[in-house]
């Protein structure tokens, strides 16, 4: 599944839908100097550029006291030419990450962590939703992925991708199974899967003996080593798979892209042009 092609073309959609809306302000909040934290900000910027959405970058020191990085967030909440906030993850230790995204606008939760948000999400009337798990469906459907009836399972129970994408799978009307680093037996869930979501970060923890004939793939691991870019899922998956997210170009650009979709949205709730519901 080409997800660097299909996030290309949602890239030139949402550029006319930013024309339309007017301005569209992201900012991005990084603390410390993580190199991972690094790139995916820069490739967030860079996108947001290009579909015309104005990139608001702030840098803060990995020292940073909590009180003045929540201080930051509200005075971001109301600054009314931002309309998207995003905290890059992970935070340092001395910072309380749940404390930081409760501070969030919801209006204004492009990641779609603050309790809000993940609430809306659970109860099936999203507002904001995590960009990872919007960007995976939007692959599904348009490899015509049938989701309704299949058996799922969801690899990782994180709150920024395997939880939310348990949740829009189950939405959808697939029956989920979650698994995680304290499943026994990993290979007896996932060889019942239609469809199968990998997001743990563990290079190749899903091998070819774990995936049934014919399922679908999606890879939402990525790790650096020294030979490059590896995902959770091997290579040889591809051998028993009927279709597989590839590492690099799969899930990535998708995440991005949803991540402009979320600014947009943000933008349209903030203008009134789309109903926000009330808090």
């Amino acid at each position: 599944m080409d997800g660097a092609a299909l996030a290309a073309r949602l890239r030139e959609e949402i550029k006319d839908e930013v024309e339309e809306v007017g301005h569209v302000g992201l900012a991005t909040v990084l603390v410390g100097d993580d190199p991972a934290s690094e790139v995916y900000i820069r490739l967030k910027h860079k996108a947001a550029d290009a579909a015309g959405i104005e990139a608001i970058d702030h840098r803060l020191p990995v020292t940073i006291a909590e009180d003045e990085l929540v201080e930051l967030v509200e005075e971001l909440n109301e600054d009314d030419s931002v309309d998207g906030i995003l905290v890059q993850t992970p935070l340092p230790d001395q910072i309380d990450e749940a404390r930081v995204m409760r501070a969030i606008d919801p209006m204004k939760d492009v990641d779609g962590l603050h309790p809000f948000s993940a609430g809306q999400l659970y109860l099936g009337r999203q507002t904001l939703v995590p960009a990872t798990p919007l960007g995976v469906m939007q692959l599904l459907t348009e490899y015509r992925i049938s989701i309704a009836a299949a058996r799922a399972v969801v690899v990782g129970r994180s709150p920024l991708v395997g939880k939310p994408m348990a949740m829009l799978l189950l939405q959808a009307n697939a029956t989920v199974t979650i698994c995680h680093s304290r499943t026994e037996d990993l290979a007896r869930h996932t060889l019942d899967a239609d469809l199968l979501v990998a997001a743990v970060g563990l290079p190749g923890v899903i091998t070819s003996d774990m995936v049934k004939q014919g399922a679908a793939v999606v890879d939402v691991g990525i790790t650096r080593t020294e030979s490059g870019l590896v995902g959770d899922v091997d290579p040889n998956v591809a051998e028993v798979a009927a279709f597989l997210t590839p590492v690099p170009g799969g899930v990535g650009p998708m995440t991005i892209a949803a991540l402009l979709a979320n600014a947009v949205r943000a933008a349209r709730y903030r203008s009134g042009k789309l109903a926000f519901p009330l808090i």
